[in-house]
């Protein structure tokens, strides 16, 4: 049943105050959501280097109260796999494998363990959290990054190229569950979440994670940005089950009011846009514009 309200959402608190990521972290709001969805005694997460080892700690101590395995960065899916395979061995049940990825360690460098697990049909859940950059290294540019952004990489003209279409990538792999979400949304979000832990194979959830100090805007716009994102089509809300597409949330609603904002909207509150030209902007419009009118129609013909 869909959370109503955040009343209903579990008291529980599995990270500790006193975390190393930056404040008004996208990925920490995240983090926080999806283990209220999970069992704090039988979940497994496994990370690559990332923002998430930063916010883990450092050995011995940590302020998250679940199993965390560091792996190196191009192999999150070869770790779960065999994570999974481990616990079939020694004959242990009910655990929950989960792999917490940025955008760098999934799009790049992780796609080809990533890839491998998934056609194998590992039984995990596998998240990405996309910060649209190597945040952790200094904001260089990933094929997450969206054109028009500056990365210390793409310093001079910013970046040329859209993002990779990675949940189409994944989607070609046939499993049972893929979804989107965003902090600034945390009932889907924790909705979400306590659907893919109860489906059985290779899950995917991709989380849009805004990143002040890699975007460039305050602290206190965190949750502001998020919904900026969804509102203007930037990142859209949907659940892929079994091959049927479903509009979540406020994704869902704009649809059937038939209006969003504009791109232009997204982007001026941001420094990381701030050489992106009225071409640039124009440009990324349509590219969004495109995006939502195919996600709407296959929304409406798989849901009558």
């Amino acid at each position: 049943m869909a959370t109503k309200a955040a009343r209903e959402l579990p008291s529980q608190e599995l990270i500790l105050p006193g975390t190393r990521s930056c404040a008004a972290c996208g990925l920490m709001l995240t983090y926080r959501h999806a283990l209220k969805a999970l069992d704090e005694g039988k979940t497994i997460v496994a990370v690559p280097a990332s923002c998430m080892t930063v916010l883990h700690g450092v050995y011995p101590i940590t302020p998250v109260k679940v199993i965390c395995i560091n792996n190196p960065f191009a192999a999150t899916g070869a770790s779960v796999s065999g994570i999974v395979a481990g616990l079939k061995a020694v004959g242990k049940e009910g655990y929950t494998v989960v792999a917490f990825a940025g955008d760098g360690g999934t799009y790049d460098i992780g796609i080809q363990s990533l890839s491998g697990a998934l056609e194998r049909g590992t039984n995990f859940i596998y998240v990405c959290y996309d910060n649209e950059g190597y945040m952790n290294t200094g904001t260089q540019r990933s094929s997450a990054s969206p054109a028009g952004a500056i990365t210390t990489t793409t310093p001079v003209l910013a970046k040329l190229q859209h993002k990779k279409d990675m949940i189409g990538i994944v989607e070609a792999h046939r499993i049972p569950y893929i979804a989107t979400a965003s902090p600034a949304f945390p009932l889907d979000l924790y909705d979400k979440f306590v659907t893919a832990k109860s489906i059985s194979g290779s899950r995917y959830m991709e989380v849009h994670a805004p990143c002040p100090p890699g975007w460039g805007f305050p602290n206190k716009d965190l949750i502001k940005m998020g919904k900026l994102a969804v509102d203007s089509g930037i990142h859209v809300l949907y659940e892929i089950r079994d091959g049927k597409f479903s509009l979540t949330s406020r994704s869902l609603r704009l649809a059937e009011k038939g209006r969003k904002k504009s791109v232009a909207d997204y982007v001026v509150g941001q420094t990381r846009f701030r050489k992106i030209s009225d071409e640039q902007v124009r440009r990324l419009q349509e590219f969004c514009d495109e995006r939502w009118e195919e996600l709407v129609k296959r929304h409406n013909k798989d849901n009558g």
